[in-house]
């Protein structure tokens, strides 16, 4: 089940690392403001400011679930490194981004029909990894 989890968390993590990249990095680009409903350049520029924290926020959350993996990982088991301590702060560092991401996924769908599918994508990753972690035993 851990190693599970941790695939899952990883494949949320790699989401909101892209996210990251759309937003903070690519948003002038039409293609990618385009996926985002902005019409034009214009309102892109305007709107690059918000895209760029917006951005840095998804990168974070991926960084916490990404540093909780790691610290999930390094925890359990046999060897230098186990501790419950280490287990458990990674095991809560991945339950608290991946609840993070199924919070803004869900605000996202209540925004309009149209951001349903993306909300899809933000959270159901998220939840399967919050889920998977949270049954996971120890801490």
């Amino acid at each position: 089940m851990l190693i599970a989890a941790q695939i899952v968390a990883a494949l949320a993590a790699a989401l909101h690392v892209v996210f990251f990249m759309f937003e903070s990095v690519l948003w002038t680009r039409p293609r990618v403001f385009g996926r985002f409903g902005i019409a034009n350049q214009a309102d892109a520029d305007t709107i690059k400011p918000m895209a760029y924290n917006q951005g840095f926020y998804n990168l974070a959350l991926a960084v916490g679930t990404v540093v909780g993996i790691v610290l999930l990982g390094i925890g359990h088991g046999p060897g230098p490194g186990h501790g419950g301590g280490v287990f458990v702060a990674g095991k809560a560092l991945v339950v608290f981004a991946t609840a993070c991401m199924c919070v803004a996924g869900i605000v996202l769908a209540t925004t309009g029909r149209a951001y349903r599918r993306s909300a899809a994508i933000q959270f159901v990753p998220a939840a399967l990894a919050l889920v998977l972690v949270s049954v996971v035993p120890g801490g």
